[in-house]
């Protein structure tokens, strides 16, 4: 690999950066945004509501430990997120050429090689963070030999990406209630978490009619982009609430069940993506440190009042999650099945378990 083909970074509003190229040598362009986690790059890199962005990791030294391999549990990848890199590409300040962990298999450069992802290091990525902090997350291209216009994954229904296309049941025949996972670009870790806790998971596309089946509870997972273009996502999580369908969403879900409840969402500045993120549990004192990725956020004023808030981003009061007064209804914006990041909140899971007829 040549260490120093030169790379530019271009961002909508003009500002340039120049760095050199470890992955795939392709133009490519995306969102531009930043997180603010020590760890996590291969849990990071194949989450699905990374989708359509470029990834800016403020931590300097990246790929110390390398890749883990592509081993196979309850027919998931047991050490990633999804099947492949989601991120358009990856921004770094540092990168270790020389790797070391007990579980690497290769480096981090060979994989986004192998998978056709475009890496670049030796950026400012201090500089970078405060510019996107002050102005805001915006669009961004990198650019090798041919240059390319900007693409805004916002605009478009960039779940339809990343959801499955027909139904998958995990756990079939051991489980003691059957769960309805609607896939708007669902980690692994979600689907881990129901199978750990012995219930039946029935994965299905994010605009499928999930209502046809029976089932015990439902589950509306993380995803990328603006949750509003997921139309039929939200009508059909407005028809199973009619039911009184138990039912938990996580990150997206969390704006997805506020649109259904005829509430409204509105884009942050430039998003909450870390595994440092404070909230507090509304109505008392416990502070939990949480994983988040998400851009957008819910208006909790928009809400009736039949909901309240759950919990609150301690680092700004923007709304971090909310559960109805008297139905089995409640949702999180953060990430409860951690990967990366603290376990703190994993107990949601069995809050959910508990509303289970």
């Amino acid at each position: 690999m040549d260490r120093d083909r030169d790379v530019n970074l271009i961002l909508e509003n003009g500002y340039e950066f120049k760095g050199f190229s470890f992955g795939a040598e392709h133009s490519v362009s995306g969102e531009i945004v930043f997180s603010t986690g020590m760890v996590g790059y291969p849990e990071s890199l194949t989450d699905p509501s990374y989708k359509g962005q470029i990834l800016v990791l403020t931590y300097p030294l990246i790929g110390n430990y390398g890749v883990p391999g592509k081993d196979i549990e309850n027919n998931l990848l047991r050490n990633f997120e999804s099947d492949k890199i989601q991120v358009q590409a990856l921004v770094i300040s540092d990168y270790s050429f020389e790797y070391s962990h007990w579980n690497a298999k290769k480096s981090l450069a060979e994989w986004l090689k192998e998978e056709n992802i475009p890496a670049i290091y030796g950026i400012d990525t201090r500089k970078l963070t405060k510019l996107l902090r002050e102005k805001g997350a915006m669009l961004g291209k990198i650019v090798f030999d041919e240059d390319i216009g900007f693409y805004d994954p916002n605009i478009v229904d960039v779940v339809k990406e990343v959801t499955i296309k027909e139904p998958i049941i995990y756990n079939e025949n051991d489980g003691n209630k059957k769960i309805v996972v609607v896939d708007c670009g669902i980690k692994n870790n979600i689907i881990r978490n129901l199978i750990k806790r012995n219930l039946t998971v029935i994965r299905v596309p994010y605009d499928y009619d999930f209502l046809r089946q029976f089932f015990d509870g439902l589950i509306i997972s993380n995803g990328p982009g603006d949750p509003k273009m997921c139309k039929e996502t939200i009508h059909n999580i407005g028809r199973a609430m009619k039911h009184n369908i138990p039912t938990f969403g996580i990150c997206l879900g969390n704006q997805l069940m506020a649109l259904a409840a005829d509430g409204d969402t509105y884009k942050l500045k430039y998003g909450h993506r870390s595994q440092n993120q404070p909230c507090i549990l509304n109505g008392t004192k416990r502070c939990f440190i949480t994983t988040q990725n998400h851009g957008f956020a819910v208006d909790m004023k928009s809400l009736s009042d039949e909901w309240q808030e759950f919990f609150v981003n301690a680092n700004d009061g923007t709304n971090e999650g909310i559960r109805h007064k008297t139905k089995p209804f409640f949702s999180i914006q953060f990430h409860a099945e951690s990967t990366p990041g603290p376990y703190d909140t994993e107990f949601l899971f069995d809050e959910f378990v508990k509303m289970l007829k």
